[in-house]
């Protein structure tokens, strides 16, 4: 237990360092009389570090401070920002899944008040995962007229990787999205697709492009603004004598000024390539408020949510024992067309 808070009140500031376990450590904060928390995140990936991976960035509502960037378990200080306000308590609990004992030093710094904050909206985060996602053409070269497929209507509801959905009433306001580039190829490309209050075509917000629903364009650039940017750069994990690259992504996109506000329930999605013709581990953090807490999706077990790997030359280390594919992607005929295109042009 980190804290435990009584109400009414707010959480202002979170501190915390370690030199390890940023996968295997579960964050978790569970307000008023809630049965589950409305916080259940990795350490890392709460902070927008993902893979395990610490690297020194700045945002608007998180930041991390290393002296090993890019490396896998090593110690950084965490910070995050995000007002957090409750009517009559607040539990911040972090919670060790790992096989080692693991040492964390923090700080909660919060206010309380006589009446809680007007309009009360209690902070959420979930983490999701799916390794791998997609692939109905991950031969298939990123920006090809094969590539380039309808992706639409239900097939779209259905198949694109799915950053949040929950019901209720509340406000989205942005996400992190970690990439493990197991192609090699440029991972973007992929149209984000929101949903409010339920599904129709074409839904509320249709994006053109990963990169472009993240605040950049032309790729992802080694920067960290206060509303977006690149908290983990793909081609910095590249080890120094390495002659392969490092293969992982996480970038960010905050939106509390401009935030989805839904009255039942929202659908945030993102493509993952043309029409989710890729096939790569993606995983996700979904940031909002909401008028009630309210269940958040419990992440995978600590094997099945642990970064995938390299060897010494350079190969990816799948275990299929400890991956957690996502449902099969529903092919349409035009994406069977583009697949034996493909293949015929390739020979």
């Amino acid at each position: 237990m980190l804290a435990d808070i009584e109400g009414p009140g707010q959480i202002t500031h979170l501190w915390l360092t370690q030199a390890c376990g940023y996968r295997e450590c579960l964050l978790r904060i569970t307000w008023d009389d809630a049965k589950s928390p409305s916080v259940n995140v990795p350490l890392g990936d709460f902070f927008c570090l993902g893979h395990g991976i610490v690297n020194s960035f700045q945002s608007l509502l998180f930041t991390a401070s290393t002296n090993s960037n890019n490396q896998f378990e090593a110690g950084a200080a965490l910070n995050c920002y995000a007002p957090m306000p409750f009517a009559k308590r607040a539990k911040v609990e972090l919670v060790n899944e790992g096989k080692t004992d693991h040492m964390q030093y923090f700080y909660v710094d919060y206010e309380t008040f006589d009446q809680p904050p007007a309009d009360l909206g209690y902070f959420h985060a979930e983490f999701r995962r799916t390794n791998p996602f997609g692939g109905w053409g991950h031969e298939v070269t990123v920006n090809t007229a094969e590539a380039n497929v309808v992706n639409k209507g239900r097939v779209a509801w259905d198949n694109n990787y799915v950053i949040l959905e929950t019901k209720g009433r509340g406000h989205y306001i942005g996400c992190n999205l970690s990439v493990t580039n197991l192609q090699g190829t440029w991972w973007g490309e992929g149209d984000d697709m929101i949903w409010v209050d339920g599904y129709k075509w074409p839904p509320d917000l249709h994006g053109t492009g990963s990169e472009d629903y993240l605040n950049q364009a032309w790729g992802m650039q080694d920067n960290a603004f206060l509303r977006n940017g690149s908290s983990i750069y793909e081609p910095n994990t590249l080890p120094p004598t390495a002659g392969y690259t490092g293969g992982y992504q996480t970038s960010y996109v905050l939106h509390p000024e401009n935030p989805v506000r839904f009255t039942k329930e929202v659908k945030v999605t993102i493509e993952h390539g043309h029409g989710n013709h890729l096939q790569n581990e993606m995983s996700s953090v979904a940031y909002w408020y909401a008028a009630k807490p309210t269940r958040v999706a419990r992440p995978p077990a600590v094997a099945k949510r642990m970064p995938i790997l390299k060897d010494s030359q350079g190969n990816w280390i799948i275990d299929p024992k400890n991956q957690c594919p996502g449902k099969p992607v529903r092919l349409t005929d035009e994406m069977k067309r583009m697949k034996k295109k493909w293949a015929k042009r390739r020979r």
